[in-house]
């Protein structure tokens, strides 16, 4: 992997991560269409996977700091009985949310992605992830549930909803915000929910690699390439953050289906390709 790669998947993956339109899905298939002969289970591309996910996980905190200031201060007791109490609840619902992926994950994450992470299967998922964020803006709940209205019982639900990301070509900030529509909240308030239980499950990636990485023969320049990825990722993943918010705000009715039709048709196109035995270089 040269650098103009490494950029590029820098890239791809800090907006593809937080847009509905699944970051695994794209790094599986991209390199495969590209023609990059890239061995993605290589000890060189272990220290770059996880400074990506620590990139992306620190825009995410650095955007919605208040809302980590607030829950840590509220959840030490450090701030007034109000806050303290709603603190409390919104910490206990992100953690109930977290809990599916974190056992789910550690148990099926390997084989489920050993089953499905060819570039022909997620080029499939991609398209299914259309399917489903479709799905999600059809039967979406009716009324407009403020976040502050979730429950324990909406949080395992959305946190289930997150586990089907597991999937090469599903995404997750897709899933959940379907999740969250099925529930009642709108746009907004699903996308905000998405991107806050999203910190743990990304900085939580990075932490089981850790270890792996500790023991790793890295080549010369890897740490220092993959430093400089994990900035453009993090730029990244916080400028699609500020845009999905804002967006997210402004067309709630409708707000998934540019997203839906991106993934059937790119879906469809690279499955094509593959299948026809082409690459884009």
């Amino acid at each position: 992997m040269d650098a103009t790669q490494a950029l590029l998947i820098a890239i791809l993956q800090g907006a593809t991560e937080l847009f509905p339109v699944s970051s695994l899905g794209h790094a599986v298939v991209l390199p495969a269409l590209a023609g990059w002969n890239m061995d993605q289970h290589a000890p060189a591309f272990l220290p770059f996977l996880v400074m990506l996910h620590l990139g992306t996980a620190t825009a995410l905190l650095l955007y919605f700091w208040r809302d980590w200031w607030a829950l840590g201060t509220g959840v030490l007791g450090l701030s007034n009985d109000h806050q303290i109490s709603e603190s409390r609840r919104v910490f206990l619902l992100i953690a109930v949310a977290t809990i599916p992926a974190v056992i789910i994950g550690f148990a099926l994450e390997h084989f489920v992605r050993g089953l499905f992470a060819s570039p022909v299967i997620a080029a499939v998922f991609l398209a299914v992830n259309g399917l489903l964020l479709l799905f999600g803006e059809r039967l979406r709940a009716s009324g407009h549930r403020p976040l502050s209205a979730l429950n324990a019982r909406d949080a395992v639900a959305i946190g289930l909803w997150q586990c089907t990301a597991l999937i090469p070509g599903i995404s997750r900030s897709g899933a959940t915000i379907v999740g969250g529509l099925l529930r009642g909240v709108d746009h907004a308030g699903a996308a905000h929910f998405s991107f806050l239980i999203a910190t743990p499950v990304i900085l939580g990636a990075a932490v089981l690699e850790v270890p792996k990485l500790l023991h790793a023969e890295i080549p010369a320049g890897v740490l220092e390439l993959s430093a400089l990825a994990a900035v453009a990722a993090g730029v990244t993943a916080f400028a699609s953050t500020a845009f999905l918010m804002r967006y997210f705000r402004e067309h709630d009715r409708w707000a998934l289906n540019p997203f839906a039709y991106y993934c059937i048709g790119i879906g469809l196109i690279s499955l094509a390709l593959l299948l026809g035995g082409l690459s884009v270089d």
